[in-house]
């Protein structure tokens, strides 16, 4: 079947924003009276748990605190509000290929999609800060984590994006940085490309089409010529 669609992941993918996210948990922590601290290492595990809230509780379950221990989602809630304000401020940048794999599926005629863990507000903010304009300017659909019943490594959010597309998982290609992702878009029957970001180097990504840039001149062959790319 014909490639008709891009559909791609926001954190570790578009861009390197897990950093901000820490950031911003652990401002909101601090602000709330908790004593928790995560570093890198402690995020790289919890990254393992998809979506901010299921990470909190998680965390909770860690250090053998109460599940009510604290309003889950009044404090990850604030945690977005931080998180947004952080990249009002700029300085995020998207990742080596990202704008030349969007530019030239766009010349090869593909629709753009996002398929994410992560808010609406969060998937906002990043294509603000990236492109200074509105997520719907940059992506014809958008699929967010807080839109479905189960998140990634479920297929739930890739099987929204794809009927709001109204096309066939045969028709289009997921990009993605993690093996939860990788899970996500096999379980929804897409073929899948993977460009690790900085908290997920090193996982499996047994299922991913290939590992690579995302660089168009970087893709698979065949990738290469259904996107029409000139190099």
């Amino acid at each position: 079947m014909t490639l008709r669609a891009l559909l791609f992941d926001v954190d570790g993918t578009l861009a390197e924003t897990e950093e901000a996210h820490r950031q911003a948990f652990d401002e909101t922590f601090a602000a709330e009276g908790l004593d928790w601290r995560w570093s890198r290492d402690d995020y790289r595990r919890l990254l393992r748990t998809t979506g901010g809230k299921e990470r909190i509780r998680a965390y909770l379950a860690e250090t053998g605190a109460p599940g009510d221990a604290v309003d889950v989602a009044a404090l990850h809630a604030e945690k977005t509000a931080r998180y947004v304000s952080l990249l009002e401020r700029g300085g995020l940048e998207l990742r080596e290929g990202v704008a030349e794999l969007m530019d030239a599926g766009r010349t090869a005629g593909l629709r753009l999609a996002i398929a994410t863990t992560t808010s609406r507000p969060n998937v906002e903010a990043l294509c603000r800060c990236c492109w200074g304009r509105p997520a719907e300017e940059m992506f014809e659909v958008i699929a967010a984590g807080d839109e479905v019943a189960a998140k990634k490594p479920a297929p739930d959010v890739y099987t929204l994006a794809l009927a709001r597309l109204g096309i066939a998982a045969e028709a289009a290609l997921a990009l993605e940085d993690s093996r939860n992702g990788v899970l996500a878009a096999r379980a929804a029957g897409l073929r899948v490309i993977v460009r690790p970001s900085i908290y997920t180097i090193g996982e499996d990504f047994a299922g991913a089409e290939t590992v690579a840039s995302l660089a168009p001149a970087d893709l698979p062959r065949d990738l290469h010529e259904m996107l029409s790319v000139r190099t």
